[in-house]
């Protein structure tokens, strides 16, 4: 029987070329067919699509596990493009196999203009039995002709397989990582993790470490199986949850495979450069000790906010050097090495640490030139990764890595990555190791000129988050103004350390006595930003200001407040926090109203006109009500980046790229700020919690602080 389906009905009807019920119901849309045999040069057939999937047999049929709807577009290409081509009506047909013989089904469809695409949605009645290969094929009803069958001639019948039954759960195992109570090495160490199946149609397997990415791996070889390469970031409990998926998509019920990972191995080598001055030797933390040029000199500076305490400096001549006289890594194997590092010149190439190999180095880890400008630098056989912007008399932390596993090799700069993660071949460099300089075929040359401190070298991956550990500089307060009382018109700052002066048209607001906030006669505009007070600014020539600069603004900063707009449509810019020089302001912080944003303004100059990055962030004006917000301004000079944080946290943050720092000799000033025609753009609402740090904030330390 043939199945005919309609707008809303569907009915059966005979066998045969076209039955008479079936050539009723194309005429009835305007289709004609002719009695004759199939033409064979008709209507074209193309675009099969078994549900997703092309038209496929043998090896390359579908298999799926829901009944899929079979598709195809037809069209007669001699009535290609004319208006008035006859409509053309699809015919499907599928069968298999079953009890010796073969079960048929068969749809024609409505009809539609040319080109047009039709699809038979299989309903469950058909019962299309399970595992077994089912074939089908169609053919095109349109202007008196039949085409052929979309399998005649070079053409072949669509196959797929119906597949309900799932994989079974797949089974983990690891040499490196056992699933056991033990602790294994560790963070920043490769692990190969064995996946197979009971299932002999396993085709690909999904897996995830917990919190991580869904990943996929195929199954290869005769068994089946596969192996998954991970590189742990962290110590502690991991899981490794995997599930089997077979050709139609059928997955498997997860398995767990838990692991324990241990905290990454120490570094190999170790050399902290903070020997006593004079010292000829350099004491390892690990590895052997050092042997020191005449050239090299103890007991120079260290970078502010670091465990570092002191560096060595060495002169960039012949005898400036630090070796330990004999190789410290294997160069062909995984290995991370680096160090804190302050140039002196930033002229040609300089190298912080290498190894030698033969009549030249197996890496470099340094600065060079590109397009006439220094970079940071890590080299390892024929690659060279490099970024960032060396500057003389700025400390950083430079660190190159490489991963056997991966074959790669990564630069990173004060804690973040630069450039591209790269493919190396390494060259095996069973040389002597070097701190500041590097071998060449008539000696040793590149050589450092400046500081270098604490030297690690690891026999394995640093990871990520371990790299911007080791390059991390942790703010120092330099001021806290609780802005609480103010005898004298002067707020005393907590440690000790500069006061801000008021001047006139500021004052402190206490809140001794606070009112009831469900009193119905509780002004809501005096309730307390924070604590028991505080500034309180007219808008006409109220400020606050300490005596002499807080931050150094050519460096890097961080200065923080709590403010509330006394208006809910302010009519100008209103500044709540700045620092400048003569001419202007190295940074402020203003309200603008046409914008409804708060802007941090970073000048390039101490000079009339000079240019400005502006970061603004969207907020609506307080109107003396609610909490107020906190702004935070952070200059990070090593990163060359200055970022204003409304509200604390990241999402609400905005970053530009600034490189022009400049160091301002004027007092750090709430509530004012330098305009074209003096002081001026008077803040007219309150400020509270005024800090000031050295150093940039990170992001979760700015979250912290609101």
């Amino acid at each position: 029987m043939r199945e005919v389906s309609g707008a809303g009905r569907r009915r059966t009807v005979r066998l045969g070329a076209l039955s008479l019920a079936t050539a009723a119901m194309l005429a009835a849309q305007g289709v004609t067919v002719a009695a004759a045999d199939p033409v064979p040069d008709g209507l074209w057939v193309s675009g099969l699509e078994t549900g997703s999937q092309a038209c496929g047999a043998g090896e390359a049929k579908a298999y799926v596990r829901t009944l899929p709807p079979l598709r195809a577009v037809l069209s007669d290409p001699a009535n290609d493009g004319r208006p008035d081509a006859p409509p053309v009506a699809a015919e499907f047909e599928l069968w298999w196999a079953a009890g010796g013989g073969i079960e048929r089904r068969q749809l024609t469809t409505l009809a539609k203009p040319q080109g047009s695409g039709f699809s038979w949605h299989l309903p469950e009645e058909i019962e299309i039995p399970a595992d077994t290969v089912v074939s089908w094929h169609v053919r095109a009803l349109s202007g008196g002709k039949v085409s052929p069958w979309s399998s005649d001639g070079s053409g072949t019948a669509c196959e797929f397989v119906y597949d309900r039954e799932a994989p079974g759960q797949p089974v983990v195992s690891s040499d490196d990582y056992p699933d056991n109570d033990a602790w294994t090495d560790g963070v920043g160490v490769h692990g190969t993790f064995h996946v197979d199946s009971p299932s002999d149609d396993v085709v690909f397997y999904r897996y995830n470490f917990l919190g991580g990415r869904q990943l996929t791996v195929p199954a290869s070889g005769p068994d089946g199986a596969a192996d998954i390469d991970h590189l742990p970031e962290s110590p502690g409990l991991h899981v490794l949850e995997v599930q089997a998926f077979d050709r139609a998509g059928n997955g498997s019920a997860p398995v767990n495979y838990q692991f324990r990972v241990g905290s990454g191995r120490v570094p190999t080598a170790r050399w902290k450069l903070a020997d006593a001055a004079g010292s000829r030797t350099a004491a390892a933390e690990a590895g052997p000790t050092a042997r020191v040029g005449a050239g090299a000199a103890f007991g120079a500076a260290a970078p502010s906010g670091t465990d570092v305490t002191s560096t060595v400096a060495l002169d960039g001549t012949g005898h400036g050097f630090v070796t330990p006289d004999t190789p410290v890594v294997a160069t062909d194997r995984t290995f991370s090495v680096g160090a804190w590092v302050r140039p002196a010149a930033v002229d040609g190439t300089r190298t912080v640490v290498s190894q030698d190999s033969g009549q030249g180095p197996a890496f470099t880890l340094g600065l060079r030139q590109a397009d006439g400008k220094p970079v940071w630098s890590f080299g390892l056989g024929g690659t060279r990764l490099t970024g960032g912007a060396p500057e003389a008399g700025q400390w950083a932390h430079v660190l190159g890595r490489y991963d056997a596993r991966t074959g790669t090799a990564r630069l990173y700069v004060n804690g973040r990555a630069v450039g591209e993660e790269q493919p190396v071949t390494p060259v095996t460099g069973d040389g002597d190791f070097q701190i500041g300089r590097a071998q060449g075929a008539a000696g040793y040359r590149d050589r450092w000129q400046g500081e270098i401190g604490d030297v690690r070298v690891y026999d394995r991956v640093a990871v990520s988050a371990e790299v911007a550990e080791l390059a991390a500089r942790k703010a120092q307060l330099l001021g806290h103004w609780g802005l609480e009382t103010a005898p004298g018109g002067i707020s005393a700052e907590s440690n000790g350390g500069q006061p801000l002066k008021l001047g006139p048209g500021a004052s402190i607001r206490r809140f001794d006595e606070p009112c009831d906030p469900l009193d119905p006669d509780c002004d809501p505009g005096d309730w307390p930003l924070d604590g028991e007070g505080h500034l309180l600014l007219d808008g006409v020539s109220g400020h606050a200001t300490t005596e002499k600069p807080v931050v150094d603004t050519g460096g890097s900063f961080s200065v923080s407040a709590t403010v509330r707009l006394a208006d809910q449509e302010p009519d100008r810019p209103m500044t709540v926090l700045s620092q400048g020089g003569t001419h202007g302001d190295a940074f402020k912080v203003r309200y603008r109203p046409s914008t409804s944003s708060w802007e941090l303004v970073m000048s390039h100059a101490d000079e009339p006109g000079a240019a400005e990055t502006v970061v603004a962030r969207y907020t609506e004006p307080d109107g003396g009500f609610g909490t107020g917000h906190r702004i935070a301004v952070v200059h990070d000079e090593t990163m060359n980046q200055v970022t204003l944080y409304v509200d604390g946290y990241a999402e609400t943050a905005g970053t530009a790229e600034f490189r022009d720092g400049w160091t301002s000799d004027g007092g750090l000033q709430v509530g004012r700020g330098r305009t074209t025609e003096g002081w001026g753009e008077y803040l007219h609402g309150a400020v509270d919690q005024v800090r000031a740090f050295s150093g940039a904030l990170t992001a979760a330390e700015v979250a912290g602080l609101m």
